[in-house]
């Protein structure tokens, strides 16, 4: 006991110190085996591997052990983990739960498929674990409440897996929308151009003996094995996830969010055609949204603005006295036709982040929730997830903010969740 009680004296001592200074943006120390937060990655493909290589570079984590359903992804990841630390004795899993059961491991990171980031959420709540969750949030918007709810009730740490939002660039955007450079912000147009990749015809087949399919697909519809539904793929189908649209939301829509935390959502309204081939989730999807005085469009083309045809991704605010267009890394202000990418008299008053995964590992340390929390995190996805749902169905959709479900319309409250798949209903 005196141990545990001197080690959570330390983590909160060390963190406090951390955060005090007012815009730190990365600090290194040597710290006691016995105090480092013990991580263990859950999820080993691309993303995964990412996870592994972060929190590996990071004094104050050990990471104490690895999961995956594919045995080459588990092999792949301890290589490359023993290529940063060669000594390193981490222990290997191909069922997370067993992972959960280990009284030693602090926290966990979770890059798997969309459709499973919930579950394992929620039961890394109920185990004692924080967790490191990358993005999107939940498969479905009642997952996210879900979600929120065990995480309250379990006092744990959450922290969502976009990066971006450690960024300089979005902490300024955020300073300038703030400050009331462009004036009150009346329209935000988001945009991500591309279309999902042309799969199929399905080469249906038994699946590798080194991946546990029926496990993979966990909660969501059997299907047969098909290389062209697993692993990066998975996203095209909405079985899984919600295609480009999905996958992109958050990194942009995290800067609106962040700056104007929209309010009391009335309408959604989306539009677009299926991928061609095996996949099912949008070819292009263009979806107008109606909060309280303000209006959010989505859009695959990049709209029809200054600057924003050669952006990849980006997000126009367009306020009463002028506007702003960002990307990750850019921006550019527009206030009665001047052109500048700062604005001087708005001082720096958001702290800088020390680093996404360290932001979590003080979070965790501290017992504070971190930038990217869990209940900011599921506000700000929430209007993808039923950006879908108008889309699905193809008309308008009217939206009650305050019980968070559509105005007399049960077919598409029937689409804020899903049975999930005999046997694998875990939460």
């Amino acid at each position: 006991m005196s141990h545990l009680l001197n080690r959570r004296r330390f983590l909160k001592q060390s963190s406090a110190a951390a955060l005090s200074l007012p815009f730190l943006t990365g600090f290194t120390r040597k710290v006691a085996p016995s105090d480092r937060l013990r991580v263990a990655h859950i999820g080993l493909g691309g993303m995964g591997t990412q996870h592994l290589k972060w929190f590996a570079g990071l004094p104050e984590v050990e990471v104490a052990a690895l999961c995956d359903l594919d045995e080459t992804h588990l092999a792949a990841a301890q290589k490359t983990l023993l290529g940063l630390q060669p000594d390193t004795k981490v222990q290997l899993y191909s069922d997370f739960r067993r992972i959960l059961e280990r009284k030693d491991i602090d926290a966990i990171t979770c890059a798997t498929p969309d459709h499973w980031h919930a579950q394992v959420a929620i039961l890394a709540f109920e185990a004692g674990k924080d967790v490191y969750g990358e993005k999107p949030l939940s498969y479905s918007v009642r997952e996210g409440q879900k979600m929120l709810k065990s995480l309250k009730r379990h006092d744990r740490i959450f922290q969502l897996g976009t990066q971006i939002h450690a960024g300089d660039n979005y902490h300024r955007v955020v300073e300038i929308i703030r400050s009331g450079a462009i004036g009150n912000v009346h329209t935000v147009r988001l945009w991500k151009p591309g279309a999902p990749p042309v799969l199929g015809p399905a080469n249906y087949q038994e699946p590798p003996s080194t991946l546990n399919w029926d496990f993979w697909l966990g909660p969501a519809p059997y299907s047969k094995y098909t290389p062209e539904r697993c692993h990066f793929n998975y996203r095209y189908f909405l079985d899984y996830s919600g295609g480009v649209y999905q996958d992109f939301w958050s990194h942009i829509a995290d800067v609106v969010w962040w700056a104007i935390n929209p309010q009391n959502l009335t309408t959604v309204s989306a539009k677009g055609e299926v991928g061609e081939g095996i996949g099912n989730t949008p070819k292009w999807i263009d979806v107008d949204y109606q909060f309280d005085n303000l209006k959010i469009h989505w859009t695959t083309t990049p709209p029809n603005v200054l600057g924003a045809a050669n952006r990849g991704i980006g997000a126009y605010f367009e306020g009463e006295k002028g506007t702003l267009l960002c990307d990750y890394n850019t921006r550019e202000i527009n206030i009665g036709g001047m052109l500048m990418n700062d604005v001087e008299t708005v001082p720096l008053s958001i702290q800088r982040s020390p680093g996404h995964q360290q932001n979590f590992v003080n979070a965790v340390k501290t017992r504070t929730q971190p930038e990217s929390n869990l209940e900011y995190a599921r506000q700000m996805t929430l209007p993808m997830h039923l950006g879908l749902i108008s889309w699905r169905l193809g008309r308008e959709l009217h939206w009650n903010a305050k019980k968070e479900k559509f105005r007399h319309d049960g077919e598409a409250n029937d689409l804020l969740s899903r049975d999930y798949r005999k046997g694998w209903d875990w939460i």
